[in-house]
């Protein structure tokens, strides 16, 4: 694999990722599921593998040689990520099971701590689930009140609206980066801006946003930053909390077990330092070792230089689609990116996509976990297309066709 700064091949980086070789209902597979996962490069699917045939260990309590090189390997992914979003220190880089996980640890450990009756938590309406039902969960608990930023019919945020709910009751802001089921890129550096005026920590849910384009916490000057492996072409099962050292010294664990600890006795138990306070046991070692693979690979093709091609692709199969006659698109932000979320009056989304998968189409179909949405739409459910480094011009000519024939089966 050869991909310099100068120019992106698109059929190069296709051939980084064998399952793109599959054939689905005897047609070449098109996978246009990419907000959902992201497919895994020979990089990846490599680095495990080798970890299983010549490192399996646990990591942090063994002195044999395995072990050492499975901490060596494990402990080097955490700094390849601590690189990856220019974190101060590698104390910031929390390892878990993903941005759902993530949010949760940051509802349990900075909520129930710093978090009480009549206190404010901010969201948006485009949220995830995983970033409402932890904190409905917690304002059930402490008695708090979550407020919620609407966005307009375009799917974009009413920044209005975000600066009249932020108010001195507010105790955090938890705030998608790029909406999973509309594609709108939100103005998050605004918005923390606004929140760092009042002293208000921002939570940002960066699960969509981490394959799009570089982050830089600190330029950002978030709190805390959560992402997925699975999203930036990583294993599923392993995610990432970035959090600043103040405030993770601060905040309590909520899961004791082994490695967390500094010292236990039936009297007391002394927690460990950071990062592992927030890690209890035995964690997912070779998928955060297949993670850090996934970030060399990023990081040698250089996010930058792919922007153009995703953008051109968004643009083209949007174009193709509106050409389709009852095709209505859900979410035309003017900051969009990777994402088709569409619905036609004659066929339900599942029926499209099952339809289109009879033409080797991967799309999904569903609420997308973002109820809220369809709810502010008034609709059920979307087909959505999600594009990502490797899908092609050509494959968005698929995607209209196999849309086309489904809705022929209608009529």
């Amino acid at each position: 694999m050869d991909h310099t700064a100068a120019t992106f091949d698109v059929s190069k980086v296709r051939r980084d990722f064998p399952i793109l070789a599959e054939q689905v209902n005897g047609k070449p597979l098109v996978y246009l599921d990419n907000a959902a996962t992201t497919l895994k490069p020979n990089r990846v699917i490599e680095a495990i593998e080798h970890h299983y045939r010549h490192e399996t260990a646990n990591v942090h309590r063994g002195v044999h040689t395995l072990s050492e090189r499975a901490t060596a390997a494990y402990e080097g992914a955490r700094e390849k990520i601590r690189r990856f979003l220019n974190a101060a220190s590698r104390e910031e880089i929390l390892l878990t099971g993903g941005t759902t996980d993530s949010i949760n640890l940051v509802a349990q450990c900075f909520g129930r701590a710093f978090i009480g009756a009549g206190d404010e938590i901010l969201i948006t309406e485009m949220e995830h689930h995983s970033n409402i039902v932890p904190w409905q969960m917690l304002c059930e608990e402490k008695k708090c009140v979550l407020k919620v930023v609407p966005f307009n019919e375009d799917g974009e945020l009413d920044m209005d609206a975000y600066r009249a709910l932020l108010g001195p009751k507010t105790k955090l802001v938890a705030a998608v980066y790029i909406s999973n089921s509309l594609g709108t890129i939100n103005p998050v550096r605004e918005m923390i801006g606004a929140a760092r005026a009042q002293g208000t920590p921002v939570l940002i849910d960066a699960a969509q946003a981490v394959s799009y384009a570089p982050i830089d916490v600190q330029d950002l000057d978030c709190d805390f930053l959560a992402f997925s492996g699975h999203k930036l072409f990583g294993p599923t099962g392993v995610g990432v909390l970035y959090g600043k050292k103040d405030l993770l010294n601060r905040m309590p664990p909520y899961r004791g077990g082994g490695d967390m600890i500094e010292s236990v006795s039936f009297a007391k138990t002394t927690f460990n330092s950071l990062p592992y306070k927030f890690e209890a046991g035995t964690p997912n070692i070779a998928d955060v070792i297949g993670l850090g693979a996934a970030i060399d690979y990023v990081a040698e093709i250089g996010l930058p230089n792919t922007h153009p091609h995703r953008q051109e692709l968004l643009r083209y199969a949007t174009a193709k689609l509106e050409e389709i006659p009852g095709v209505r698109i859900i979410g035309r932000a003017r900051e969009k990116t990777s994402v088709i979320s569409f619905v036609h009056p004659d066929v339900h989304a599942h029926d499209m996509g099952t339809l289109v998968d009879k033409q080797g189409v991967a799309i999904r179909t569903g609420h997308h976990c973002t109820q809220p949405v369809m709810d502010h739409f008034e609709i059920s459910a979307t087909s959505r297309a999600s594009v990502s480094l490797y899908n092609t011009i050509e494959e968005m000519d698929i995607l209209a066709e196999a849309v086309r024939k489904a809705i022929d089966i209608f009529h």
